[in-house]
């Protein structure tokens, strides 16, 4: 297993986390990496974007989103984006960094982490079940609800 660390996204590595690849299929359930970096500036407050790197190389990025006051609960401690560089998926990549959000989202408070997918093949779902998350619903669009409990 690479030795992983995290770091607060910066001008240093926003421009590795924005050219992270995914494998051929996966570009249909994730948004790209720059609307995420653009979301996590629109609410400073709120917002928890770190990426991976194995020694000084950015093999992912993920973005948390925490807000105990939003409305809808499965927003309030949740994953909002995770990507991992197609070349580093099955290596621990996002097993890591999502446990380093769940460990953050335990020290603020929160009892559990959720996480919105759109189901199908090549999507996220084996790999968010995998990591602990469970099926608590479904969105109008049809999408899961996962939940991890802290």
């Amino acid at each position: 297993m690479p030795e992983l660390r995290l770091e607060e996204l910066s001008a240093k590595t926003i421009v590795a986390a924005n050219g992270l690849t995914l494998r051929p299929g996966q570009e249909q359930f994730v948004t790209p990496t720059s609307y995420a970096i653009a979301d996590a500036y629109i609410n400073p407050s709120t917002s928890w974007p770190r990426v991976v790197l194995d020694d000084d190389t950015v093999v992912g990025f993920i973005r948390g989103n925490f807000d105990p006051e939003n409305p809808q609960e499965e927003f309030r401690s949740c994953v909002w984006r995770i990507n991992v560089a197609a070349d580093a998926q099955g290596l621990g990549v996002g097993r890591f960094a999502v446990l380093a959000l769940a460990d953050e989202a335990r020290e603020r408070g929160f009892e559990r982490l959720t996480v919105i997918w759109e189901p199908g093949e090549d999507g996220p779902e084996e790999f968010f079940l995998a990591v602990g998350f469970r099926i608590i619903g479904e969105t109008q669009y049809g999408e899961n609800i996962g939940a991890l409990d802290l």
